[in-house]
């Protein structure tokens, strides 16, 4: 705290007890912290900080301020009104709520400086600007509008040297400041005593514009409650810079900005906690630290109130205060310290909403996923789409929910969901409305799945129902992934078998298109142990051979998808699947491949291959096939291999018009790959690269961004070796593009080491050796078998076999 602050904190004008308040909240003290300090009760702190005691004993205000640490200026500004107010007792000015005293700068803002930048940006277009410029700052209620604020007024005070005033418009009261009431303290503000102010509202509008003509002043209007109050304020004359902070949006306002504050990054939540509670003990318990942050949802006052809590209790760990956070029933009691309490920022926002608003506000909390949609909204709480619309605006509007950027999509910041379930269940007496909103949700959300995905079976024509085409099944799935993946959960921990297992056996086909984008094996887990609670041996081989696909195609785990598809075999074996059987005789074949097991694989495949006559051509026949061919090349008879794959060509428009056209599209494209691979092995590299490239095309077509990645990692290599090393590193480079998430951390490695041996053939090996480091580390951090492979080639020389320019894939 500095000068500026003894200077503005009220001129002098304020009561002693504001005076100790604003100084106590800026050092991010609790009342009961503060009281022990200076050795006064709790109560006696409270009486004067209220205003029900007027002034403080000299001894007392002088451990005040030494339980303050103020010093200079600060203290002898502090100790003077302390003296002042017990001379005049009662006679101290202003009242509260006039204007002219900023809040004081909250210490320790952190993770606003670009909404800082933004507003300096705001001051310095302020100068120019016609009507000037008002800037709302808008946010769920805790987010720090009003610490961002203040923070803004004081930095920016030097360029608005006529005036710099601040006005708590009380928004959240049952009664706000009026706009009569709040231009009468402006008017004030600015030099017009009350008797001489005009008496109506137009004719104080005028005045107040008037006296800023010419003027650089900055007005900071505090919590306010809608456009009908902030309009006559705003002062519309150049050189005048209004911020205003306000739970909703003000969209109404005719002309202004807005800067929308999100929570805190995970990083900088850390951050502020740390700088109330000190550096050392946060970094001493780093995981804890970001749990707490996570818990807190990142939200500014609940960090603040972690950190007061831990200040306030030396003998606490952040792991112990992260357990009382944990459970979700008590986790708003324990944030609260003092008077800060993060259930009563949520409750003043809460209590101006409209009866149905609370209701549909409380509802919605308990639906599955992190975000929703007015479709499944509207179904939860059985009210017409066009009246939830309505509803969900207002708690838009309210910052209550978060509307997405995408059309017609919500979500709730965590606390507030905690909250918003706790009123309802306090309100409605809890489980019967809980368990009907859940139900009617998971109905909804597992029906719609189902059906959606039935749209990507290979013979689907045309699933009918409540979708189009396939594009529009796509998209819901898409849009709706979290939400039907956590009704999934909540149905099988109901035991709602038929129903788990039902979804999980539609959405194979979905799988295979979005094999990187989601946790598959989860969805298969679950729908395996409803297939085993329902005693379906059938149901069970299916979802072991989708659990083994999942394992060895998405997660590359070659031993877990080895037993788990010799399981789906014995199971299908003895319950006569004909079906599963040869599946889990073709995924074993690929496993066995992937592990070298050549003549093993080739063994079971040619099992499969027997097997698969009963099966139709796209949804088992062809894929056998192909399988067969990829072991022969890799049996070392690659001319054998490419004659089966374009057989499978030959067979393919044969049973077209079986097929839909995505089925189509996709299978040629994966047959293509595998011929590409063929004439790879037989050294024919610019045929190859070509047959790898049309796959490409046809996956791009398709939108299957993965498969089009690695049918580009394939195609680079080709050209690599027919010479051409700008198109093969432009291929490996536009597969790297694509291999960003997690999920592809092995594509990544795999890809990098080759752009390695392509950047070494054209001199570029500074680049080549930092790509191989990468690829190095990347492995390390997979720990799979075949990754630790890549990693000892790596490792074993300077020059390793596996990366020398010659080597052949």
């Amino acid at each position: 705290m500095n000068a500026t602050l003894a200077e503005t904190a009220t001129g002098g004008n304020s009561t002693f007890g504001e005076l100790v308040l604003r100084h106590r909240r800026a050092a991010g003290l609790t009342q009961a912290a503060l009281a022990g300090a200076a050795g006064l009760s709790i109560r006696a702190l409270s009486d004067l900080e209220r205003g029900r005691s007027r002034a403080a004993q000299r001894r007392s205000a002088r451990a005040l301020a030494d339980a303050l640490a103020l010093t200079g200026e600060d203290r002898a500004f502090f100790l003077e009104a302390a003296r002042q107010g017990r001379q005049r007792a009662g006679t101290a000015v202003r009242a509260s709520g006039a204007p002219l005293a900023l809040p004081p700068v909250v210490s320790r803002l952190v993770g606003r400086s670009a909404e800082l930048n933004q507003l300096r940006q705001a001051a310095a277009a302020a100068r120019e600007a016609e009507g000037g410029v008002v800037v709302s700052l808008v946010g769920h209620p805790g987010v720090g509008k009003t610490a961002l604020a203040a923070a803004a007024a004081h930095l920016l005070r030097p360029s608005f040297p006529d005036g710099v005033f601040a006005l708590d418009l009380r928004g959240m009261d049952d009664e706000p400041v009026t706009p009569r009431a709040a231009l009468d303290a402006l008017l004030r503000a600015l030099g017009v005593p009350s008797p001489q102010a005009p008496a109506t509202v137009p004719q104080q509008e005028r005045e107040f514009r008037s006296l800023l003509a010419g003027r650089r002043v900055l007005f900071l209007l505090d919590n306010a409650a809608d456009e009908t109050q902030v309009r006559p304020l705003l002062a519309r004359v150049p050189g005048t810079l209004t911020l205003i902070t306000c739970r909703r949006a003000l969209a109404g306002l005719e002309s202004g900005r807005w800067i929308w504050l999100d929570p805190l990054s995970p990083a900088d939540a850390v951050a502020l906690v740390a700088s109330i509670a000190g550096e050392e003990r946060i970094a001493a318990e780093p995981e804890a630290a970001a749990e707490l942050a996570e818990l807190c949802g990142n939200l500014p006052l609940a960090m603040r109130i972690a950190g007061n809590r831990l200040a306030s209790r030396p003998q606490w760990s952040v792991s112990y205060l992260v357990s009382l956070l944990r459970n979700e029933n008590t986790r708003l009691v324990a944030l609260s310290a003092g008077d800060l309490r993060v259930r009563s920022a949520f409750e003043m926002s809460y209590r101006r909403l409209s009866g149905p608003a609370r209701e549909v506000f409380g509802r919605l909390a308990f639906l599955p996923g992190p975000d929703f949609g007015v479709e499944v909204a509207a179904v939860a709480t059985g009210l017409p789409v066009p009246q939830m619309r309505v509803h969900l605006d207002e708690l838009a509007d309210a910052n209550l929910i978060l509307a997405s950027p995408e059309d017609g999509r919500y979500s709730y910041h965590d606390l507030l969901r905690l909250f918003a379930r706790e009123r309802f269940e306090e309100e409605t007496s809890g489980a019967p409305g809980v368990s009907t909103v859940v139900d009617a949700a998971v109905d909804h959300l597992l029906g719609r799945a189902t059906e959606a995905a039935r749209w990507f079976h290979p013979e689907a024509a045309g699933a009918g129902g409540r979708f189009a085409s396939r594009e529009e099944a796509e998209r819901w799935l898409d849009r709706e992934t979290a939400c039907w993946a956590a009704a999934h959960r909540l149905a099988a921990h109901a035991g709602r078998h038929r129903e788990v297992l039902a979804l999980a056996d539609a959405l194979y086909w979905y799988a295979e298109v979005r094999s990187r984008q989601l946790p598959w094996e989860e969805v298969f887990e679950r729908g395996l142990e409803a297939a085993r609670e329902l005693a379906a041996r059938a149901g069970e081989a299916k979802m072991l051979n989708l659990l083994g696909w999942v394992r060895y195609h998405c997660l590359a785990d070659d031993a877990a998808a080895l037993a788990t598809h010799q399981r789906a075999l014995a199971v299908a074996e003895e319950a006569g699947e004909v079906e599963e059987r040869a599946k889990a005789l073709r995924h074993l074949a690929v496993v066995l491949l992937r592990m070298g097991r050549t003549d093993e694989a080739l063994a079971h495949v040619r099992r499969a291959v027997a097997g698969a006559r009963r099966l139709g051509f796209w949804t088992g026949q062809g894929t056998v096939l192909n399988t067969l061919g990829e072991i022969l090349r890799a049996a070392g008879k690659p001319r054998e291999a490419l004659s089966v794959h374009r057989s499978v060509l030959s067979y393919m428009e044969l049973y077209r018009g079986g097929a839909t056209a995505d089925t189509y599209r996709f299978f040629r494209s994966r047959t293509l790959q595998m011929i590409g691979a063929d004439l790879a092995e037989l050294a024919d590299w610019p045929r190859a690269a070509r047959r790898y490239r049309a796959a490409r095309e046809l996956f791009r077509e398709g939108r299957n961004t993965v498969e089009e990645a690695e049918a580009a990692v394939q195609e680079g290599v080709a050209w690599r070796e027919a010479g051409d090393h700008a198109a093969a590193a432009d291929c490996l480079r536009s597969a790297l593009a694509e291999f960003t998430e997690p999920a592809a951390r092995w594509s990544r490695a795999r890809t990098l080491v080759e752009l390695a041996k392509t950047l070494e053939l054209t001199g570029q090996a500074g680049a080549a050796a930092e790509h191989r480091r990468t690829a190095l580390h990347l492995c390390r951090r997979l720990g799979t078998p075949a990754a630790r492979r890549l990693a000892a080639e790596l490792e074993s020389a300077t020059d390793p076999p596996g990366l020398r320019p010659d080597s052949r894939r």
